[in-house]
């Protein structure tokens, strides 16, 4: 297989320093461009960042001497240079719309992590195990776009990886209401403990526009394609508290799903275990071998125990049992700037590789 070359618009940001990593031996792709604010174009990428690496594992080597482009300004020398391009940047919500529709529209298709185009209807929101099929509205987007190659596809947001992932095995029982109250870590806002120590000894009781991203993000993954463009889902119904914790990495979700129909505990967590989805059967890099793991234990998943499951790819659930309000309850974990971020969009960049939309 060809190796794919390939940009990081945001370099310099905590999801931007996790592609680094994520990429520095990728089987498939070779950065060729970082790029970031004004701030930090023209510098090396070791001096734009400083003491500001917040990663546990060194800086690549191979890009600590690169020089940083422009973001905004430098987008025909990206594309130029890269297949397609990894993003990640910290703008207002409309300037990042217009920046990922440049550079489609200079033929480099986007794999963002931005909440911006979420909402677009040509464009998919892909969680790689779950929703696949909805890569086929890449052509009505481009359609729209006026591209040959260009388009845009989104990963959704870092919270719902802890728990969609779990109710979709399920979906078939009928599932009419989930209620998910979330513990975040402080890595989602780009923080650590040295940046952010008002969290420690504290839980923040709201994360601006979370709940709604929660909430509304899942109808969208389990919509279906219908004249190019995907069409929401109307159920179940779900609604969610979010609230940030002293944790540096690991979402953590308490669920709670009614169905209409009856199973057995057993056979759900059967259902789990079992799970696979595309990027298993692809055998792709970055996907895990096991999707979902249940853990028996009553104190499990943990995330400083759990987190890291399968390179940080996996989905970790435990205490599934009945509910009196709802059908069942369970936790979930997962790790929110891997499978909820930088790793999720590399999936699904493999995903997109393997189906032919990055050639």
């Amino acid at each position: 297989m060809k190796k794919y070359k390939v940009g990081i618009i945001g370099a310099t940001g905590m999801v931007g320093q996790r592609f680094t990593t994520l990429l520095e031996n990728h089987p498939w792709f070779e950065v060729a461009a970082l790029a970031a604010s004004s701030r930090s174009a023209g510098k090396t990428y070791e001096d734009a960042v400083g003491d500001h690496w917040l990663m546990s594992t060194p800086m690549p080597a191979s890009m600590a001497k690169m020089v940083v482009f422009n973001a905004e300004e430098d987008v025909e020398k990206v594309a130029s240079l890269c297949d397609f391009v990894f993003c990640a940047v910290n703008m207002k919500k409309e300037e990042i719309k217009a920046l990922e529709e440049k550079y489609a529209k200079a033929e480099c298709p986007v794999m963002s992590n931005n909440s911006a185009h979420r909402g677009t209807p040509d464009v998919p929101m892909i969680i790689p195990e779950i929703n696949p099929e909805h890569a086929q509205v890449i052509e009505a987007q481009r359609k729209r776009l006026g591209t040959k190659r260009g388009f845009i596809a989104v990963k959704s947001n870092c919270s719902l990886q802890s728990y969609v992932p779990a109710i979709h095995p399920l979906m078939d029982l009928g599932v009419t209401n989930a209620l998910a109250c979330t513990y975040q870590a402080i890595s989602g806002a780009g923080k650590t403990f040295k940046t952010f120590p008002e969290i420690l000894d504290n839980v923040i009781p709201y994360i601006g526009g979370e709940e709604e991203k929660s909430e509304n993000e899942p109808l969208k993954i389990w919509g279906h394609v219908e004249n190019g463009v995907i069409v929401n889902a109307e159920t179940p119904n779900i609604t969610s508290q979010c609230l940030r914790v002293p944790v540096s990495d690991g979402h953590t979700a308490a669920v709670f799903v009614s169905f209409e129909k009856k199973i057995e505990m057993e056979e759900i967590i059967q259902r789990w275990e079992s799970f696979k989805g595309a990027p298993q059967e692809l055998n792709l890099p970055s996907a895990p071998k096991q999707f979902l793991h249940y853990f028996r234990e009553d104190d499990r998943p943990q995330s400083r125990l759990d987190r890291n499951l399968e390179n940080g790819m996996a989905v970790s659930i435990g205490r599934l049992r009945p509910d009196k309000q709802y059908t069942v309850k369970f936790v979930c974990l997962s790790h929110n700037t891997l499978r909820g971020a930088a790793g999720g969009a590399v999936l699904m960049a493999e995903l997109l590789c393997a189906k032919g939309y990055l050639d």
